[in-house]
């Protein structure tokens, strides 16, 4: 059975250039940017994990790094006025009844 995505907020505050875009890239590859530095990524546990884990090898002491968890009803309630449809819960795959 696939692990379950929940959406996850990634912010961070880092304070040299070359650091700043390395996570840039690397968070690239895993969701949406939302801001310069916040982007939204749908991870499994084990994902969030592996991410947070590539990030400690860029950041430093004097960075910042914030990882808040959204529960399908927190992404229900997100008001996004630019794009509204950036915040559109994933679909399952399957249901069971």
């Amino acid at each position: 059975m696939a692990e379950s995505k929940n959406y996850y907020l990634i912010c961070y505050d880092i304070r040299h250039p070359k650091r700043w875009r390395k996570a840039y890239k690397l968070l690239t590859g895993w969701g949406d940017r939302l801001q310069y530095s916040i982007f939204r990524c749908p991870l499994t546990l084990r994902d969030r994990e592996k991410l947070r884990w590539e990030l400690a090898k860029i950041l430093t002491h004097e960075d910042s790094l914030l990882i808040v968890g959204l529960c399908d009803r927190c992404v229900e309630r997100v008001v996004a006025c630019n794009r509204p449809e950036i915040w559109t819960p994933p679909s399952c795959g399957h249901r069971i009844v």
